[in-house]
């Protein structure tokens, strides 16, 4: 009662914020507040007699055509795995050049979110996060990308804004199956290359995958033909794994991906990065039954990332630098599910250990002056450990979703020289901290032909990040400052509630959904103006602390209709606000967008034209380094074909982006740095069966 009682408040205090902020119509208002318990969530379920059970609560973006062979689904199938997530409905990405966009879920950034590769935890390497976890896998590697908001997430990890699942592809014991495929594509605005090949063998008892992706592209150009310069990019990426079935319900199974990314420029930082390589291994066990348990899955894993900035290709620095980082993560989960007539429950124990180290090296210009050397990421070692359990309870044409995680954090300070740096700011740092993480979450589904119903509260908190707590001099080119770290931030904590309400008929689908999250002790930079500067013609220093807290509210409605069997058009507009305890808007929150498209598929041909944009962005805040981007609207279109040779399939595709090579920009591009111009495309996929 005590949790639902601080929600209810909360989510009242936030009502009257909103309405006073926005000073926008009594429409508008009403439509808040009808709309203010909306959820956010793509909804899968699976009927057993009377019985409706919600197994996931997310949103599935396919990737794969190798998994569910139809290459004719993907408006562009050599697309990076980053233009598949900002085709997700509640993800947006953060650009600071052509490569290795940062995801957003929920207007929230990574330290608020849960990205994973096939469940295990991966950590960038970059004080900057010019290496986002998405950015060490490539559409070869992946079937899926699953997309849960807010507490829904929890288990995947810790979490506030929500969590990214990319999920591995495999064949799993596919009955005589052995496939290969060439691909090859090209872009036209910065002459992309995409070279691929892949092949998968399974049998009943055993499968293996392989395949290679290649990518090199030279600057792009922005609308009107303006170059876009430091924007290149090459990287190849590499996949194997495999399978074996020892006996009916227990397998064995193993996953290796490398990548290395050379070469890559950021338009909107003042470096690029020389070097972005990461390997990434597992080992898995499974058995479909143990005891009463009806399924029991097992995995360790190791993954390495080595990320290496500097600027030597810039022509004019006022200092060159160099800013290697390293991340070293081992983890393992066990997860077990057991089902009832009427419970689905799933245990879950995980945990991981990481190590984040990184180091700056300026070097003046003056020959005889010694280099200046400093820790900008003092060998954190953070040893996390957290259990999840979740039960599903199915009723009549309804049914309730409980789940709740506890975690035990620990950071220590391995090196010296950096905990003695930060002992500077903080005399009385211990060199290790361990905090107690929680979260419980409900959700509630109920079915009222033809519409359906799903709401739900939760609360969680988190820990600082390794940046927000032991960070020392981080630079920030977005709002020109300097970044010091606080150890003795608080938690940061979440109360959100959520609701969607759908209609669904046999031609036609109408959901209108969203969140609103209060989160007490939100941890965001401040500036303190008794320290100086670091980086040369920064424009002050700003140091990690708690608000008492921030608010965010995200709106969306979605339409299908579906004119012809062959023949379907989608519609969907979002509505975003953040403010914090002081009325101050928050960085990073999207104004009104929209999307839409309509989309022929029958049989061997496929096409679309589609249209996205957004308004002119209202709400902006300087101090943390934002001005307001200007409205856009961007056409797209494509058309595909399949030809059938023997058994074997050719397929071929070809678009244009951006049509009228409009300029523009987006309130997530880095220091307003333009997007890609007009854009053709071209795809040959070639499938030997």
């Amino acid at each position: 009662m005590k949790i639902i009682t601080v929600v209810s408040n909360s989510l009242c205090t936030f009502l009257e914020l909103v309405l006073i902020c926005t000073n926008s119509s009594y429409l508008l208002m009403y439509f808040l507040t009808l709309s203010i318990f909306v959820n956010g969530q793509e909804v899968t379920q699976e009927k057993q007699g009377d019985t409706i059970l919600p197994i996931h609560l997310e949103e599935v973006i396919l990737i794969s055509a190798k998994k569910h062979f139809d290459y004719q689904k993907q408006a562009k199938p050599l697309s990076s795995i980053d233009e598949y997530l900002e085709s997700a409905q509640k993800v947006n990405m953060v650009k600071r050049g052509a490569y290795a966009w940062e995801p957003m879920l929920n207007n929230m950034s990574s330290e608020r979110l849960s990205i994973t590769i096939d469940g295990m935890r991966i950590f960038g390497a970059c004080t900057d996060k010019m290496d986002p976890i998405t950015s060490y896998v490539d559409v070869s590697n992946l079937s899926e990308a699953k997309i849960a908001s807010g507490q829904q997430g929890a288990e995947q990890g810790v979490c506030i804004g929500g969590a990214i699942d990319l999920k591995i592809d495999k064949s799993n014991f596919k009955e005589n199956l052995f496939t290969m495929s060439l691909e090859d594509g090209f872009e036209t605005n910065n002459e992309l290359k995409v070279l691929g090949a892949e092949a998968n063998y399974s049998n009943a008892t055993f499968y293996i995958d392989g395949d290679i992706i290649y990518r090199k592209a030279e600057n792009y150009f922005a609308g009107g033909g303006e170059e876009v310069n430091f924007s290149q990019y090459e990287k190849y990426n590499l996949s194997l794994n495999g399978g074996y079935k020892f006996d009916t319900g227990h397998q064995l199974t193993t996953t290796i991906i490398y990548d290395e990314a050379r070469d890559v420029g950021y338009p909107a930082l003042p470096m690029d990065v020389s070097l972005a390589q990461a390997v990434i291994t597992s080992v898995s066990y499974e058995q479909d039954a143990l005891g009463i348990l009806s399924t029991w899955k097992s995995k360790v894993y190791f993954n390495k990332v080595t990320h290496v900035m500097d600027d030597s290709q810039r022509p004019d620095v006022p200092i060159r630098m160099d800013m290697p980082g390293w991340s070293d993560t081992y983890g393992f989960f066990s997860q077990a599910n057991l089902k009832t007539d009427k419970h689905s429950f799933l245990f879950k124990l995980d945990g991981f250990y990481n190590r984040s180290l990184a180091e700056m090296t300026m070097y003046p210009n003056n020959p005889e002056e010694a280099p200046m050397f400093m820790l900008t990421w003092p060998d954190v070692r953070t040893l996390n450990t957290g259990v999840y359990m979740e039960d599903t309870i199915g009723f009549k044409e309804s049914s309730l979703k409980v789940s709740t995680r506890v975690t035990a954090h620990n950071n220590r300070i391995a090196d010296e020289f950096g905990l003695n740096s930060l002992r500077i700011f903080y005399p009385d740092i211990e060199a290790s901290q361990t905090r107690f993480l929680s979260s419980i979450s409900a959700q509630y589904s109920k079915q009222f032909k033809p519409f359906q119903l799903n709401f739900g509260v939760s609360y969680g908190t988190r820990a600082p990040s390794v940046s927000e707590g032991y960070g020392f001099y981080l630079f920030n080119s977005f709002d020109n400052h300097d970044y010091v770290g606080n150890p003795d931030l608080q938690n940061e904590q979440s109360i959100e509630a959520n609701v969607k309400i759908s209609l669904k008929k046999s031609k036609f689908t109408i959901s209108m959904d969203g969140n609103i999250f209060r989160m007490p002790d939100f941890i965001i930079g401040e500036i303190d103006s008794t320290l100086s500067t670091m980086t040369i013609g920064a424009d002050g220093v700003k140091i990690y602390t708690n608000l008492r807290y921030a608010d965010m509210i995200n709106l969306s409605l979605n339409t299908e209709y579906k004119i012809l069997p062959e023949l379907m058009w989608s519609g969907f507009v979002s509505y975003h606000r953040g403010a914090d305890n002081q009325n101050r808007d928050l960085p990073f929150i999207s104004p009104l967008a929209y999307r839409s498209f309509i989309r022929y598929n029958k049989e061997s041909l496929y096409g679309e034209l589609s249209i996205r944009g957004a308004g002119k962005q209202v709400n902006f805040n300087p101090e943390f380094g934002e001005d307001q981007t200007l409205a856009y609207t961007v056409f797209s279109m494509a058309l595909g074909k399949t030809f059938y040779i023997s058994n074997n399939q050719l397929y071929a595709k070809a678009g244009i982006e951006n049509i009228f090579d409009k300029y523009y920009s987006t309130y997530t591009d880095w220091r307003n740095v333009p997007r890609m111009g007009r854009n053709f495309f071209f795809t040959i996929s070639y499938k030997i069966n």
